[in-house]
């Protein structure tokens, strides 16, 4: 089973992320769910949103506690809340911010991950050239669908048509296509240099 915890603010499309991954897996043939954690429903809250996703049927229906990897959509929340409670050394870290870890100050937290397991992409800079709003939770899952290869960039267009009409559905596959383009193209560039 591999779990997800993805940490944002209310109004950033966290709980949607969260379903769209689940949608995304279930599309490549994976069980999956997702669901939502609210303390107060307010724009800007603290929220939290999980997903899970295995080759068979899921039976828990806890808060993922220990996840395999964190998505942040929101990089103010790094100093304010344990974000990274419970994950795995061998876990992945996706943050939207256009700065590097020892930038936001994680370096040294970081020295222990496996670098090919870390990232950041401008996904709120994405959503709004694309959207024209700075949602950041479709470039994030396409990101993460690069990053981790468990979910296809074609079933993350999928998930977007699932949830988006028209212009929005559009924009939203677009900015997708940038983030996991960015991904793959950071990735392959990474194993030339290495």
């Amino acid at each position: 089973m591999f779990q997800v915890r993805i940490h944002g603010r209310g109004g950033q499309g966290v709980v949607t992320g969260a379903e769209m991954m689940s949608i995304a897996a279930f599309l490549g043939g994976r069980h999956a769910q997702a669901f939502p954690s609210f303390g107060s429903e307010r724009t800007g809250a603290p929220v939290v949103a999980f997903c899970r996703m295995d080759d068979k049927e899921i039976r828990l229906r806890e808060p993922i506690m220990q996840p395999d990897a964190i998505i942040i959509q929101d990089p103010t929340l790094l100093h304010q809340v344990d974000v990274f409670s419970g994950l795995k050394k061998d876990g992945y870290i996706l943050i939207n911010t256009t700065r590097s870890f020892a930038e936001l100050g994680l370096g040294e937290f970081v020295k222990d991950f496996k670098p090919e397991r870390l990232l950041t992409v401008p996904a709120s800079e994405l959503a709004m050239s694309h959207v024209g709003r700075a949602v950041p939770n479709v470039p994030l899952l396409a990101a993460f669908a690069a990053l981790c290869g468990l979910i296809s960039l074609e079933a993350v267009h999928s998930a977007i048509d699932q949830k988006f009409k028209g212009a929005v559905a559009l924009g939203n596959k677009a900015a997708a296509v940038q983030a996991y383009n960015t991904v793959m193209k950071n990735n392959a560039e990474e194993t030339l240099h290495a």
